[in-house]
């Protein structure tokens, strides 16, 4: 099968899981919808190949699955620490106002008077909610440590993200350069 262009990396196989072939995957993500709804996923071990995913479910914040080809508890555990990729256009479509962090990272992000804050460069989450790590560009190298931030930490929660464009591939926020 030729390798989509369009993979994203959603976790990686922690070990087994009973004796029957079943592997656990710990998801990178909270919601593990896209996990439990491809088919077809990507490792890369031994090297990297795919495979169809025949079962999988919740269990204690894990995925546990049954893949084509994985025979019992031995072969399950051989697989232990293999990333899981599977294509950005299997994952579930979501509703208005939704968004999966992968599709923010590398957005533009500005704010309410037009000011460039710099790009989305990841994306955290505290515990209370999602975080955009967002990578300011630097005019000049510096070693004054006043010097503005190199990066912005900002909530994306309702009061400080406006809008989400992904067509223009843009952020704007209520958020200040000297925050």
């Amino acid at each position: 099968m030729k390798v989509p262009e369009d993979l994203v990396l959603v976790g990686y196989i922690s070990g087994a899981y009973g004796l029957n072939g079943w592997v656990r995957v710990r998801p990178y993500s909270a919601d593990a919808d896209a996990l439990l709804t491809a088919k077809t996923w990507w490792l890369d071990k031994p090297e990297f190949h795919d495979v169809e995913m025949m079962q999988s479910k919740i269990h204690t914040g894990d995925v546990v699955a049954k893949l084509m080809g994985v025979a019992g508890r031995d072969a399950a555990e051989a697989l232990k620490g293999a990333t899981v990729q599977i294509p950005r256009s299997h994952f579930p479509a979501l509703s208005d106002n939704e968004f999966y962090w992968v599709d923010l990272i590398g957005l533009e992000v500005e704010n309410l008077q037009g000011e460039h804050l710099g790009q989305v460069s990841d994306m955290m989450d505290n515990g209370a909610h999602p975080i955009l790590r967002v990578a300011v560009p630097q005019a000049a190298e510096t070693t004054d440590p006043k010097a503005a931030p190199q990066e912005l930490l900002i909530p994306f929660v309702e009061q400080f993200v406006i809008t989400v464009d992904r067509t223009a591939k843009k952020i704007t926020v209520d958020w200040g350069l000297d925050y």
